[in-house]
């Protein structure tokens, strides 16, 4: 929860045959995943060909009040955005979504994911006279979407030729003055859904928990390499880029994503019981209590207890009131940080040999801490037990850990080591196989690049580092 691997953006996109509030909808279908960007947010709304948007720095409820949801007005389409950003500093240009004019028409682009060769498309761009306002890479989509639009007949026609240049991972809705569209890449790295509400709106969202915040039904994942176009004349899937095996991020289910999304067929809720399950089978320890680390390592401590017979108990109590910006740059501060945010249930641990279930370890600074804290509140034994498998190397798609240096599992060969470092009487990670297997009949394949090195797709060199490439 401190020291975590980040998923840098949610996306959702609205089409509805007549006139309504689709600023409100879109509000609350970005409040239900607000866990997947928290630093700032942004609305854009089509009345009949009309753009109006909002977008700022900040969670959902601090940007979007009742007055600014009002200046938006009604329409037939939105699109929203909620992102995490890594640089401290950044600019309005960089928030999402970006809404782009030019000779052809308007549109509006939410994207999240990665896009690997972002820079070297900017500098082609650039050289051919192109000015960029920020470093997004939803400006190089957009001006790749753009520079194909001059040269065909329509946006579909643009987005399937801009499809052949972006390479990496990207899920998008993008919003014209008559059209909504959602991509997602040939590999479908980043999840995005479609349903459609009791009105017979069309919306596309990251996670299925954004369509059940407005009552909409789930009609299915858009797929890897799809892309859905959507307008008064019905629905229409193309399909030219599809046909490779979706390699999701395995991390949507064990980190990302809300408990209560079903993604590529698969609930999110159930993979974690099953993490902890297979946790219980492959690191059976000898103890007195089953605790989390909220809030993803709840529901897989809750596996291990039941596979192992262990009781589970709340060991923490999370304070959800302290601000984002309540974390200080000392080491000291940063200390009292985890003691305001994380409270030990003293009872629960005293004098007791505890299993502590929490869902990876990134840099294990923040892991260190809490064992402390445990120590602190009388626990005789702590045993660490992760619900992923040692994160070795970069992410390229979509998440905040693009270097080794950092990566505790990276820095030290042994497990031992590790468990050393962090303060554990013994420390286990869920094996590659099993993570694989936590999301029970999902319906595509996964990417395990972090854990093992290799990727789906050859990293450019740029961004290689010590990976190996399938």
């Amino acid at each position: 929860m401190f020291d975590k691997i980040r998923e840098e953006c949610g996306v959702f996109g609205i089409f509805d045959p007549v006139i309504s509030n689709v600023a409100r909808s879109t509000y609350l279908a970005l409040y239900a995943i607000q866990h997947r960007g928290q630093e700032s947010c942004g609305i854009a709304v089509n009345e009949d060909g009309v753009f109006r948007s909002h977008r700022a720095a900040g969670l959902v409820p601090e940007v979007f009040d009742a007055e600014t949801l009002e200046k938006l007005g009604k329409g037939n389409m939105a699109v929203g955005h909620v992102r995490y950003l890594p640089a401290k500093n950044f600019s309005i240009d960089e928030i999402q979504p970006l809404v782009v004019h030019h000779v052809k028409g308007s549109m509006a682009i939410a994207y999240n994911g990665n896009i690997m060769n972002a820079s070297q498309l900017r500098r082609q761009y650039e050289l051919e006279g192109a000015i960029f306002h920020g470093e997004s890479d939803s400006e190089v989509i957009a001006y790749a979407i753009t520079k194909a639009r001059l040269q065909t007949d329509t946006i579909e026609e643009a987005v399937e030729k801009a499809m052949t240049v972006l390479q990496g991972a990207f899920s998008i809705v993008i919003m014209t003055s008559q059209e909504l569209i959602a991509v997602r890449d040939p590999y479908g790295f980043r999840p995005l859904c479609m349903g459609k509400t009791h009105d017979g709106a069309a919306v596309f969202a990251s996670e299925s928990c954004a369509l059940d915040s407005i009552n909409a039904d789930f009609v299915r994942d858009v797929d890897p390499g799809e892309i859905v176009v959507v307008s008064e004349q019905g629905i229409n899937p193309i399909r030219t880029h599809c046909g490779k095996k979706g390699r999701l991020c395995i991390f949507e289910f064990v980190y990302f994503a809300r408990p209560d999304s079903v993604i590529e067929q698969a609930s999110v809720y159930e993979a974690r019981l099953r993490a902890g399950a297979f946790l219980a089978l492959e690191h059976p320890v000898q103890a007195d209590v089953v605790i989390g680390v909220p809030d993803s390592g709840l529901d897989a401590a809750l596996g291990y207890a039941r596979q192992s017979g262990i009781p589970y108990g709340v060991g923490f109590i999370k304070n959800r009131y302290v601000g984002r910006s309540f974390i200080q740059p000392s080491q000291g501060q940063r200390e009292e940080a985890v003691k305001v945010k994380l409270n030990v249930v003293r009872s629960v641990v005293e004098g007791k040999r505890v299993v502590l279930i929490d869902d990876s370890i990134v840099r294990g600074t923040t892991s260190a801490r809490i064992v402390r804290l445990l120590r602190e509140s009388g626990a005789t034994e702590v045993h660490m037990l992760v619900s992923s498998p040692p994160f070795r190397f970069p992410c390229y798609f979509g998440t905040d850990i693009k270097s080794q240096d950092k990566l505790i599992a990276h820095r030290y060969s042994s497990v031992d080591e590790i468990a050393g470092q962090i303060g554990v009487d013994s420390l286990g990670y869920l094996s590659v196989e099993n993570v694989k297997k936590i999301a029970k009949n999902a319906r595509c394949g996964f990417c395990d690049g972090c854990f093992t090195g290799r990727y789906p797709v050859k990293v450019p060199d740029s961004f290689q580092d010590n990976g190996l490439f399938e």
